[in-house]
């Protein structure tokens, strides 16, 4: 094999995936969903000012299997966004690095935004 074949700099296909890097891809992937559900938002609270047939459109969307579905999912990209965006606060102030702890916070994270999300839907569904 000569040298020019092979990568300049190690790359993704090269790493084990790790916490820490799976929750940071994580983090990336619900920050753009977040934006994607914002723009649903947006489209919900027009369809609420147009009157009450362009709010029945938007909430027959969002009460569908997929719309719920889409909910649930940007309701934990929510609460895993913030978790995890703690966590970086936390690490900008020069605390957590240790792998101990980045491995404990991180399972943190995951669990709480779960925890969080099921909280969420229990309440949504029990309106």
């Amino acid at each position: 094999m000569s040298s020019s074949s092979r990568p300049l700099s190690p790359h993704i296909q090269i790493y084990k995936p790790q916490l820490t890097s799976v929750l940071s891809i994580a983090h990336r992937a619900t920050g753009i969903f977040l934006c994607l559900g914002a723009v649903v938002f947006a489209w919900w609270v027009t369809a609420l000012s147009i009157g009450p047939e362009a709010f029945e459109t938007v909430r027959g969307a969002l009460g569908s299997w997929l719309g719920t579905l889409f909910l649930i999912g940007w309701t934990f990209s929510f609460f895993f966004h913030l978790c995890n965006g703690i966590r970086h606060l936390f690490w900008d102030a020069g605390r957590g690095f240790e792998i101990r702890t980045a491995y404990a916070s991180g399972k943190a994270v995951l669990a709480a935004s779960i925890a969080m999300t099921l909280i969420a839907i229990a309440f949504a569904f029990a309106m």
